[in-house]
């Protein structure tokens, strides 16, 4: 991995603006994702492999308890590819990674647990096509027909209806990226998508690693981290716009009054 140390808001800036403007259309575009981390040590290991490591068939049990017991809040997602956007939404563990097409959304992940503020935090940068060589012929061709990078989930439905068909579509791991649909303000707030890997007892750091795919990891020192937060206030990045609702409002309003400057902005001086 490539780390890029960020020593203030400028930086951040400058960052993750290079090497996007592309000269065939005269536009500002790009193909990265980004996922933000409050703690620099984390790596990109799903809640599903936390919780359920000792013992991954639970997968599947825990996606059916989260069916029978919300059964009367999921009558709306039959789809097994939406129902598990939304257990993972909802904290489930899955073998989802939640990631986005926003570096500030993701900055401001890296930065929103003031519990976490004697730390450094990470804003993991991937390039999406990279990933695209190493999928199987019928989640390649499914993607190339389309001309795009990143799977809908109506795409993933016609190619593999189920989670558990991903492993019997090629004998080596493989991850996709999949954008779901925006049934949730939260999802289409955050710019979010997920990366999904093939074999759930497989890590996307492990893929990265086999096929030296470029994965470049912006570290926000715990010196800047209030720094890079308030600002990212000022533009409206913030819990108030990334969890809508009364407990985003709840959050928001907690940490804006913590008592947090005098305990990490001690040696910055005006000017």
């Amino acid at each position: 991995m490539k780390d890029i140390v960020l020593r203030n808001w400028d930086e951040l800036q400058i960052a993750i603006f290079d090497d996007v403007w592309d000269e065939k259309i005269k536009r500002y575009r790009d193909n990265r994702i980004y996922r933000g981390c409050s703690d620099l040590t984390w790596s990109l290991t799903p809640s599903l492999n936390r919780v359920c490591g000792h013992d991954l068939k639970l997968e599947f049990q825990v996606l059916r308890s989260f069916r029978k017991y919300g059964y009367a809040e999921l009558a709306d997602y039959t789809d097994p590819w939406k129902l598990l956007t939304v257990a993972q939404h909802h904290g489930l563990p899955t073998r989802l990674l939640d990631w986005t097409y926003s570096p500030l959304v993701a900055a401001h992940f890296a930065t929103e647990d003031i519990s976490k503020y004697d730390r450094d935090g990470v804003i993991f940068c991937l390039n999406v096509p990279d990933f695209k060589r190493y999928l199987p012929d019928a989640l390649r061709r499914r993607l190339e027909q389309t001309s795009s990078n990143i799977f809908s989930i109506d795409m993933l439905e016609k190619v593999a209806p189920k989670l558990e068909d991903l492993v019997g579509l090629s004998d080596e791991p493989y991850v996709l990226f999949f954008e779901p649909s925006s049934m949730i303000d939260r999802i289409a707030n955050q710019y979010a998508l997920f990366s999904v890997v093939s074999d759930s007892a497989v890590l996307l750091d492990e893929i990265i690693e086999k096929h030296g795919i470029d994965c470049t990891r912006y570290i926000i020192p715990k010196e800047v981290k209030l720094e890079i937060r308030d600002k990212l206030d000022y533009i409206n990045i913030s819990e108030r716009m990334i969890y809508p609702g009364l407990d985003g409002i709840c959050r928001w309003i907690t940490r804006r009054f913590s008592n947090l400057g005098p305990m990490y902005n001690v040696s910055r001086r005006d000017g």
